[in-house]
């Protein structure tokens, strides 16, 4: 068995197209490394049954899968319609903060948005499918006139383009959240609608509060004030996610481009994970080829050098949820394997890190490359090194061997690290520890006798303690 598939990682939603034991496991088979779960639909406890499902596919699979677990945060959404309601152009549609049904009124869950309106200003519906007019604001009700749009679904998400929606960072049903996922031990938590550091550290107050202040922040970047800060939002996040959707309706579509490249490029140099995530295969909804727009946009964010390419509606909602999965593992291998990726980077020290784990890191990179080495070895315990080498894009695989689940899982979101978990390396590296992992590279890894290894580990115990050797090794030597 081989389990280094593409470096590129994938992240699949999971949703009514996906919510059954047998299609995780295929999406899983298909090249799933990570599964997101959206907030913004389902109960806990259909959460709680998924992340049980995940749980034991990943025992059965022998896999090491994160979970996300993606915070509605302060979005504003159409309330819980029994149907979709059909809309034309010229006709008026009336918006108001209530959970009643009634007839002419479209329930939104956001208590000040008469507030936060003016008359002429525009409101944008489920990604901006549907355009609205402000005509009139009177007792609590917003009165439109549509211009653009056909068909107004349950919870889908509204903006105010322009408007500063008084709306808190994190929100009561965040809360709830984050309290659920730091019960169910999850290992990543997204933040919603984030726009300047103190955002983060509201949220990372409250996994403080219940419980685990260790639990990574990714911060989502969908709001243009959130590209002003960026720096500030990636040095205070652990992670952040290209949140494409909503922020293409805040800022202009050309737009959108530039500030992904942005984006991925602060990501990357502060040697944090980024997920490029919304419509990336969006025409697989209903069909089983993606557009081929739609595959040059999975392949340029990989050439951008995103860790991860995420399927939101594709495989939540979709009716080819395992073939979208497949093809964005096929577009992934296809650039990987071309002439333009670019790999092995040489890059500056940051101030933030260890100079000395980041100058082995780059040493490592460099010395697999120049030898044509078939893949880097690292032993780790909390897993801080590793990201630093996934950083510099080498074009060998990275294999990370660690006693801590926890870090194998969250170490699997990053662009070219494959974990596996050993409960007893942290001791001396002899012909006996050796053995043992050649023994892990051949039959887990696909790597062959005589393969040459850069290892990349701490000295007198393999992990436990800041990197401070290399050392190249043939498979099998020892035997």
């Amino acid at each position: 068995m081989n389990d280094i598939q593409t470096k590129t990682k994938i992240v699949a939603t999971l949703g009514p197209s996906s919510s059954d034991y047998g299609t995780i496991k295929k999406l899983v088979e298909s090249g799933v490394t990570m599964f997101r779960i959206n907030t913004s639909h389902g109960t806990k406890q259909e959460h709680k049954e998924k992340i049980k499902f995940i749980r034991d596919i990943e025992k059965e699979l022998n896999k090491n899968i994160p979970i996300l677990i993606d915070l509605q945060g302060p979005k504003i959404r159409v309330g819980q319609i029994p149907e979709p309601i059909a809309i034309k152009k010229g006709e008026e549609v009336i918006l108001e903060h209530t959970k009643e049904i009634r007839n002419g009124i479209i329930p939104v869950d956001y208590e000040g948005i008469a507030n936060d309106v003016k008359i002429g200003e525009k409101i944008l519906l489920d990604d901006g499918k549907i355009g609205l007019k402000v005509t009139k604001v009177c007792n609590n009700q917003v009165h439109t006139i549509v211009e653009h749009g056909s068909l107004i679904k349950p919870r889908k998400g509204i903006n105010l383009p322009g408007a500063q929606a008084s709306l808190e960072a994190v929100t009561s049903q965040d809360k709830e959240f984050i309290k659920f996922a730091i019960e169910e031990k999850v290992e990543y938590l997204a933040l919603s609608f984030v726009r300047k550091a103190e955002d983060v550290k509201c949220a990372r107050y409250y996994t403080k509060a219940y419980g685990d202040i260790a639990i990574p922040i990714i911060a989502k970047i969908e709001k243009p004030q959130a590209v002003e800060n960026l720096e500030e939002i990636v040095l205070e996040a652990d992670g952040i996610m290209v949140a494409r959707g909503d922020l293409g309706i805040e800022m202009s579509p050309q737009e959108v481009p530039i500030a992904q490249k942005t984006i991925i490029e602060m990501t990357n140099k502060h040697k944090k994970p980024c997920i490029v995530a919304t419509q990336m295969l969006e025409s697989m909804l209903d069909e089983p080829i993606p557009t081929r727009a739609e595959a040059s946009d999975v392949a340029n964010a990989i050439y951008d050098g995103t860790d991860a390419v995420m399927l939101s509606g594709e495989t939540a909602a979709g009716n080819y949820p395992v073939e979208a999965v497949k093809m964005m593992a096929l577009i992934s291998q296809t650039v990987e394997n071309s002439r333009f990726l670019k790999t092995d980077y040489d890059v500056d020290l940051i101030e933030e890190l260890n100079p000395i784990s980041q100058a082995i890191a780059s040493s490592a990179v460099n010395i697999s490359k120049k030898l044509g080495a078939q893949g880097i070895l690292i032993f780790t315990e909390k897993g801080y090194t590793p990201p630093i080498i996934s950083k510099l894009k080498p074009s060998a695989p990275i294999i990370v061997v660690t006693s801590s689940q926890t870090t194998a899982r969250r170490l699997n979101l990053y662009w070219g690290i494959f974990t596996y978990i050993d409960k007893n390396c942290n001791e001396v590296l002899d012909e006996a520890l050796f053995n043992k992992i050649d023994d892990l590279l051949i039959t887990r890894a696909g790597f062959k006798k005589g393969d040459d290894i850069v290892i990349v580990n701490s000295v007198p115990k393999l992990m436990t303690g800041t990197i401070n050797t290399i050392r190249v090794h043939k498979i099998g030597e020892n035997q």
